[in-house]
């Protein structure tokens, strides 16, 4: 299980757009390093060490997974976007956007790259007045005092001036949706996505278990003969899985990511039992259905057919490599319809047919922004 940290970042601007600069990166933090859990209210300061324009300043909280050494690297790359020039070491500057860590959980970390706590933050009343909006309960890992405590220690008389204008806090996605179902067509790549989701978020995954389903490899040999025992023996194990899973949330993961929704089971039954065998699947799963917690959001990966049949040969699977483009037009067909008579199922149709999300991490962050952005 991944470690999560409670991290406060100092945030400082004194070129071009300020306010800009801090809201997008802020924006940038939280789709890069983790879950922008405060911000505190902004400070308008005067340049401390040179002569420059007057800075604003903000502090924020931060709950992340990342290691602090690459936690200090996407920062410097944030940085960069931001449009942030570095000079010469131990020299102050104006800049687009400065971003400090000042705080790593209690821990005290002492390397080439990182030092913290922040070495400076305890002279500056720039990162203690608004550190202690947010964090004044904390303690400093070296000191051993609250961090209000410091702010009333604090030597600098610089003036600091609170400004009306605030930032907009990104709502992370774990505080959007408790359970997420991907689905997809064969071959679209939700459990690829579903995995991703659960690593990055920490998240419970819910994976399909088709593989130990002994009808499958003798469906795709005879259809019309293993149909109705594939399709029945998949709802009761989707039905079966989905209702020990869903029914306990892990103490230590606020999130479900499942690469199945259950009403899959009819869209696959529509397309391949005969009628008098669907109309008695139907009635099982119109059962079953009242049952089964429903997501908080649906998400459908849409792949071109062409992309299906390159990734179902990729994976290589001996039992899928006779599935025709017309079977897969089905499927699809079968989920845009199921789509359009869903009116109270939270739907998000994502087009993935030109992106390549497990080998590009923008690819996989535009996904998750789109997600988080619904």
């Amino acid at each position: 299980m991944k470690i999560q940290r409670i991290t406060y970042f100092s945030l400082g601007s004194n070129q071009g757009n300020k306010l800009e600069s801090l809201q997008k990166a802020v924006v940038l933090i939280a789709e890069k390093i983790g879950a922008v859990l405060k911000i505190a209210s902004i400070y308008t300061t005067p340049a401390l060490g040179f002569k420059g324009d007057d800075f604003l300043n903000t502090c924020i909280k931060v709950s992340t997974y990342l290691p602090p050494e690459t936690l200090i690297a996407r920062l410097l790359e944030i940085e960069t976007k931001l449009g942030r020039v570095r000079k010469e070491k131990n020299t102050y500057t104006d800049r687009t956007i400065d971003i400090d860590i000042l705080l790593f959980d209690d821990e005290i970390i002492f390397s080439k790259e990182l030092i913290v706590p922040h070495p400076r933050m305890l002279e500056r009343k720039f990162v203690l007045t608004p550190l202690t909006e947010i964090a004044k309960d904390i303690l400093h890992p070296i000191e051993k005092i609250y961090v209000s405590k410091c702010l009333e220690n604090c030597k600098d008389t610089s003036e600091i001036k609170k400004i009306s204008e605030t930032l907009v806090r990104p709502i992370p996605l774990t505080e959007k949706y408790n359970y997420i179902a991907i689905e997809g067509n064969i071959g679209a790549g939700k459990t690829s996505l579903a995995k991703m989701m659960s690593d990055e978020f920490n998240a419970k995954v819910v994976l399909e278990r088709f593989a130990d389903n002994p009808f499958l490899p003798k469906f795709y040999e005879d259809k019309e003969r293993f149909a109705f025992p594939l399709e029945m023996s998949f709802l009761a194990d989707r039905y079966q899985q989905l209702t020990d899973d869903l029914a306990q949330f892990d103490l230590f993961k606020n999130l479900i990511v499942s690469d199945y929704y259950i009403f899959k089971s009819l869209i696959f039954a529509q397309v391949t039992l005969q009628k008098e065998e669907y109309i008695l699947y139907r009635r099982m799963f119109d059962l079953m259905y009242k049952e089964i917690t429903k997501p908080d959001l649906y998400v459908y990966l849409f792949q071109n057919t062409d992309r299906l049949i390159k990734n179902i040969e990729k994976r290589g699977r001996s039992y899928e490599q006779n599935i025709t483009p017309e079977y897969l037009e089905k499927i699809h067909n079968g989920y845009t319809t199921f789509i359009k008579t869903q009116q109270n199922l939270n739907t998000l149709i994502i087009d993935v047919s030109q992106l390549d999300f497990v080998n590009s991490s923008d690819d996989y962050t535009f996904i998750i922004n789109t997600i988080n952005n619904h």
